[in-house]
């Protein structure tokens, strides 16, 4: 294993790049899978990593409830032992799992919770809340439930109908896409790993901008889009209403305006390697395999070292 052991850990530091190229160069669909499965797969091997770390260098410590076996100076040997960097990852890793089981927590008590707003209304796709604050947003099915849009009276006052149609257009890509999974998904890998919380709010953005540009779409008028997206974030400025799943930011509203008002993104299924585009996917996935790689080939080693030396 040597040093490779650690190589998980700071791969995740392409995350930098690869957001800020992804969300300037990737179609908006792309761009949120591909940040999606970056940060989920990063997030595995860097918390398996630790798990690695924490057997290996505690493994010649005494009390500990490994094997006999595993201390054999043969052992020691063949798996680099670092008792520092094993005794430090201890700590790492209960707060890792602590920070994932708490962002688990938040993301089921917000779902609950908007669920049980909406008791006693209607049971249709279009959730209307009598409330003066205007805000909207789309909630995740929960158990046979259907996904709902959410909105207020008070911000339904605000919209004409043809950026009513452009609001509620938005929303339920937001729920066909299954986003709130996406964003969930990035949202537990910055937690294991810090360096990944450059593509939380790069998939936030990407996200975003593939309901804007779906939503653009069904409506037949990007300009209707626009419209309604400013129009919302400037009434509902300053107002504390919930977002998708808890965890969703609107991302910067004049930026998504001015690409909707420019030409639509053309999608590219795996785009070409000379462009800026191909950099930032291409580096992406060479970046998550390497470190993928990195974690396999030191947990293989480890198990069959460890398996021979554990008595039958």
């Amino acid at each position: 294993m040597g040093i490779f052991v650690f190589l998980p850990l700071v791969l995740p530091l392409t995350a930098w790049p690869i957001a800020r190229l992804a969300e300037q160069h990737l179609h908006p669909r792309t761009a949120t899978r591909l940040l999606a499965w970056v940060a989920g797969l990063m997030a595995v091997c860097s918390t398996l990593c630790l798990g690695l770390l924490v057997v290996v260098g505690t493994a010649q410590l005494p009390g500990n409830p490994l094997p006999d076996g595993w201390s054999d100076p043969e052992v020691r040997a063949a798996v680099p032992h670092d008792e520092i960097a094993g005794r430090a990852s201890i700590p790492v890793l209960i707060l890792v799992a602590a920070a994932c089981g708490r962002t688990l927590w938040r993301h089921r008590r917000v779902r609950r919770r908007a669920w049980a707003a909406l008791a006693g209304l209607p049971d249709s796709p279009v959730a209307v809340l009598p409330d003066e604050a205007p805000y909207a947003y789309a909630l995740p099915g929960a158990a046979q439930r259907d996904g709902r849009i959410v909105v207020t009276t008070g911000m339904l006052s605000c919209l004409n109908s043809a950026e009513r149609r452009a609001l509620f257009a938005h929303e339920r890509v937001h729920i066909a896409g299954r986003h709130h999974r996406y964003l969930l998904a990035v949202q537990l890998a910055a937690r294991a790993n810090p360096f990944l919380r450059p593509l939380r709010t790069a998939m936030s953005y990407a996200a975003e901008r593939w309901a804007d540009e779906e939503a653009a779409r069904a409506v037949g008028s990007r300009k209707a889009v626009a419209r309604a997206i400013g129009k919302a974030a400037l009434v509902s400025q300053g107002t504390p209403g919930p977002t998708l799943a808890g965890f969703a930011e609107p991302g910067p509203v004049p930026r998504r305006v001015a690409a909707l008002l420019g030409p639509a993104p053309v999608a590219r299924v795996w785009p070409p390697v000379w462009t800026a585009a191909g950099l930032a996917t291409w580096t992406a996935a060479g970046g998550t395999a390497l470190s993928a790689m990195s974690s396999a080939n030191s947990a293989v080693t480890l198990f069959f070292v460890l398996h021979a030396a554990t008595p039958l």
